[in-house]
């Protein structure tokens, strides 16, 4: 068990899947919908795309965040989750998040807004940390996203920030600040 005896973190398998796309669903639609995420302007769409933008453009802009969702049954693919080490935590003995994460970044993680604030994130979180030994970690975090505070009482902080198009959903930009795990920000 991790963290609280009521949960515990292992690897997922293939009867998760129906689990984590419900949970991925439901905390994407509330993570969408305070982030600064807007259309581009036509001038801003026929620019030539040459990466993120350094900064948040959002300024100005009409915030359109839930506007941009898409199922995870209809991104995993796109956004290589698989291609990560996925785990998932349960809470009482029911899957109630997960997380995929490579050696130096974590690019999912989602908990059951039905059982938030009991400790699986920082659960998922915590024993990504402890299996990579102290190496660097970072992540992508949303502006607007309160899961920003919730990283930040784990000790990430803001390297840097920047508009770009929003992963899955490319017709969206989006304001995301990269964090680090301050034992290794430089």
């Amino acid at each position: 068990m991790t963290g609280s005896s009521r949960i515990r973190v292992r690897d997922y398998e293939e009867r998760d899947w129906a689990t984590i796309c419900r949970i991925h669903d439901a905390a994407r639609l509330d993570e969408l919908r305070d982030a600064a995420i807007f259309r581009p302007s036509p001038a801003e769409l026929r620019e030539e795309w040459t990466g993120p933008r350094e900064g948040d453009l959002s300024e100005g802009r009409t915030l359109v965040g839930p506007d941009a969702f898409l199922p995870l049954v209809s991104t995993f693919e796109a956004e290589d989750l698989f291609a990560d080490d996925v785990r998932v935590a349960e809470y009482d003995g029911a899957v109630a998040g997960f997380i995929a994460a490579s050696d130096d970044e974590i690019t999912w993680l989602y908990v059951d807004p039905a059982v938030w604030r009991r400790g699986i994130a920082r659960a998922l979180v915590t024993d990504h940390l402890r299996r990579g030994d102290g190496r660097r970690v970072e992540l992508e975090v949303l502006e607007g996203n309160a899961a920003r505070g919730f990283y930040e009482q784990l000790g990430f902080v803001v390297e840097s920030t920047s508009t770009g198009r929003l992963a899955g959903a490319e017709d969206f930009w989006a304001v995301g600040h990269v964090m680090v795990n301050s034992a290794s920000a430089s």
